[in-house]
């Protein structure tokens, strides 16, 4: 039996970010309200197994707290998603999640991500190869419902895979975020995952800012689960049964703020990270009291985590 087996129904996702869900902001997420399931940022595995390696591979650090975790991987070569797959399983994950979803530029120009819609060959290659590696071990797939328009011959080929989990993000690759997300398409293909492979698990990701949206999207399209990205941002215990976030006190806004810096640094001690990169989160902590805005502002002139606990 497959972990993904043991999770409530409809489950709740944090949904992967780039350069925003490392470890520990997983853990921050986790001591406030936990989702159930993780996903770690995407990793490129041509990078993995390459000299470039040693920058890439903290992406797939995480604690004991963080589980389960399924580790997203992202590339070209369907050898190296074998040799990572491999990795992840003996690195403790509970699973692989393949990028195919991604918008970005730079990676589209690659050929990488959401590029792969338009490229079911090289895309059917790197899921044999990863399910290759996995044995039983879950692979799961992110995407959108098609990269310029919506293309669901694209979500039926996935679902010929059989998957264990497919992700989908009610919009094209070319759309980005510039509208809604069109979840009755995500219905549509819960509708079409009944029919074609009732083992796969149905997740919907788009626009979803809190716990009860969550619960209802899940329920009206008969969803297995539902991701939520940017709601954490407003709320960290947006996972929770009860959120008290709106009546956090200024100082405890401020010590949870605290908190992420120092583990922040605990963590990073050899500066995986850079300090720029915890900047952006002060619009998470840093909210909803008078002169928020302004020490917000005075964060984002500090150049070390020791300057930032000092102002804080």
């Amino acid at each position: 039996m497959s972990f993904l087996d043991k999770l409530p129904k409809p489950f709740l996702v944090l949904a992967p970010m780039d350069d925003v869900t490392d470890t520990v902001f997983r853990q921050i997420v986790a001591d406030c309200a936990p989702p159930d399931l993780y996903f770690t940022e995407f990793v490129n595995v041509d990078g993995l197994q390459s000299p470039g390696r040693e920058k890439l591979i903290k992406k797939l650090q995480f604690s004991p707290k963080e589980k389960p975790i399924i580790a997203q991987l992202w590339g070209l070569k369907p050898e190296n998603f074998y040799k990572t797959t491999k990795e992840v399983m003996a690195m403790g994950f509970d699973g692989v999640d393949i990028n195919m979803g991604c918008p970005v530029k730079t990676v589209i120009k690659n050929g990488a991500c959401a590029a792969l819609i338009n490229n079911r060959e090289l895309a059917g290659e790197i899921i044999d190869a990863a399910r290759e590696a996995a044995g039983k071990f879950p692979v799961c797939i992110k995407t959108r419902v098609g990269f310029s328009t919506t293309d669901m011959s694209w979500l039926e080929f996935l679902l010929s895979k059989k998957l264990d989990l497919l992700s989908i993000h009610g919009r094209t690759a070319k759309q980005l975020s510039r509208v809604p997300a069109d979840w009755d398409l995500i219905g549509q293909v819960r509708q079409m995952r009944d029919s074609l492979c009732p083992a796969t698990l149905i997740v919907g990701n788009g626009d979803v800012m809190n716990r009860t949206q969550a619960l209802s999207l899940a329920k009206k399209y008969k969803l297995d689960g539902v991701m939520i990205g940017r709601g954490v941002f407003q709320d960290p215990f947006v996972f929770g049964k009860k959120s008290a976030w709106d009546d956090w006190s200024k100082d405890q806004k401020i010590e949870l703020f605290r908190k992420h810096i120092k583990l922040f640094a605990k963590t990073w001690t050899r500066g995986e990270y850079k300090f720029e990169s915890l900047k952006k989160f002060a619009k998470v902590y840093i909210n909803g009291f008078d002169g928020a805005s302004e020490l917000r502002s005075a964060l984002m002139s500090t150049t070390s985590t020791d300057e930032a606990l000092r102002l804080l």
